[in-house]
């Protein structure tokens, strides 16, 4: 049984309109909600094995301030440039290619990335509707299945979807 937590960015700043879509950091709303949402996944015991991100800098620095709250080594993030704007095609195929072996200790996987391509990724694991996952929004998935590669759509069963203004 493995369990996917798919986590959107964390609110990103717009103060430099000219910035780079993959440079543009957090905001402060970002930068405060990301350890609330580590603070939630710590209450709740989430201990994860492996840490993907997309690499845009918003998307990033939510992993990393995740990482830091639940004391995850943040030396052993990997970055998938896949994850950037990815639609749901592309996650799942991210996904499938989490390491499996012999010693497999991936079953808890912590992935970061963008919308519009989460929240239809999620909906299509789940087979449900979220209107939309919010920034730093948090889709929590439990998949029936030994591997990685075996993830399909409409496998998963939904534990929790969490956001930072849920409990506001």
């Amino acid at each position: 049984m493995k369990k996917l937590y798919i986590i959107r960015h964390a609110k990103s700043s717009w103060d430099n309109p000219e910035m780079d879509d993959l440079d543009r950091p957090l905001n402060k709303r970002g930068k405060r909600d990301a350890p609330q949402m580590g603070k939630r996944l710590k209450e709740k015991e989430v201990t994860p094995d492996f840490m993907l991100s997309s690499p845009a800098e918003r998307a990033r620095a939510t992993c990393e301030a995740i990482a830091e709250v639940l004391s995850f080594n943040k030396e052993k993030i990997k970055i998938d440039r896949r994850l950037y704007h990815a639609n749901e095609d592309q996650i799942l195929e991210v996904i499938r290619g989490i390491k499996n072996s012999p010693r497999d200790s991936e079953e808890v996987v912590l992935l970061f990335g963008h919308n519009p391509g989460l929240t239809e990724f999620a909906n299509a694991l789940l087979n449900q509707y979220i209107d939309n996952i919010p920034t730093c929004g948090i889709v929590a998935a439990e998949l029936p299945v030994d591997y990685w590669q075996d993830v399909t759509f409409g496998c998963g069963r939904m534990l929790f979807f969490d956001f930072p203004k849920k409990l506001d």
